[in-house]
């Protein structure tokens, strides 16, 4: 599934930090219909409000992980078809897997710059 810069983006991660730091990473990128989202449960009441074009969520979350995300997206109608970047600060063999599993389609791994952000969508879809 391609996608180009006017794409709706939702970032998921429980650290307003760093959901800012993605916020600008895409605006720098060239994003402009950016939701934000600091928990999985609230991630996935606005992906059923309003479905996105690409989700990039954190892995470690409470109360839902990034991972309990990724199922429940993929579960819903249109979720099958949406990119989903997983942002980890350790790439386990066994979470690498578990993802995979559930239909991750890309990784980063902390920590990273635009250009590692950019390369990443790039390859599930969007703009280079």
């Amino acid at each position: 599934m391609a996608f180009d810069l006017s794409a709706r983006v939702l970032v998921v991660d429980d650290y307003m930090s760093m959901v800012e730091l993605l916020h600008d990473m895409l605006r720098q990128l060239g994003y402009r219909d950016i939701e934000r989202a600091l928990d999985g449960e609230t991630a996935l009441r606005k992906f059923r409000e309003k479905p996105c074009d690409l989700v990039i969520s954190d892995w470690y979350m409470e109360p839902m992980t990034g991972l309990e995300l990724l199922r429940a997206i993929r579960a819903e109608p249109v979720g099958g078809q949406v990119p989903f970047v997983m942002i980890t600060a350790a790439g386990k063999p066994e979470n690498v897997a578990a993802a995979r599993q559930a239909g991750v389609s890309n990784f980063i791994v902390k920590p990273f710059n635009a250009a590692t952000l950019r390369q990443k969508i790039a390859a599930v879809g969007g703009p280079a």
